[in-house]
């Protein structure tokens, strides 16, 4: 349990330096709250942080579901895939937002992965 859980502490810690670089970027770039538009790149910047947010909904649950019902061990492999993808996303992004898909391919299938073993693993703890 202690790798689903050190896992989540770092993808938390990605996020909030996405968080922080979306806020100090407001000054930046000349974006007052509450506005989200007016800069480009302060846009790529929030989209990055907004779309980790949406994909941590699922991550987090997904991780610790997996650690119980499947592997304590083996929720390492997706969990440091889609810090990576993150990352990965991130930067390509930033570059172009045409091409972040392979960042967002690999967080999706990792968040994929954690879903559909946790789910296999725990019908199978429901028939055992």
């Amino acid at each position: 349990m202690e790798y689903s859980i050190a896992i989540i502490l770092i993808a938390l810690l990605q996020f909030i330096f996405f968080t922080g670089r979306a806020g100090f970027s407001r000054g930046k770039y000349d974006i007052k709250a509450p506005k989200t538009v007016g800069n480009e790149r302060w846009e790529r910047i929030f989209r990055i942080q907004q779309n980790t947010m949406e994909q941590l909904v699922i991550f987090i649950p997904s991780t610790l579901i997996f650690s119980i019902y499947v592997s304590a061990t083996w929720v390492v492999l997706p969990g440091i895939l889609f810090i990576v993808g993150r990352h990965i996303y991130s930067r390509l992004y930033l570059q172009s937002p045409e091409n972040r898909g392979p960042g967002m391919v690999l967080s999706f299938f990792s968040n994929i992965a954690l879903v559909i073993g946790g789910l296999i693993g725990v019908a199978l703890k429901l028939l055992g």
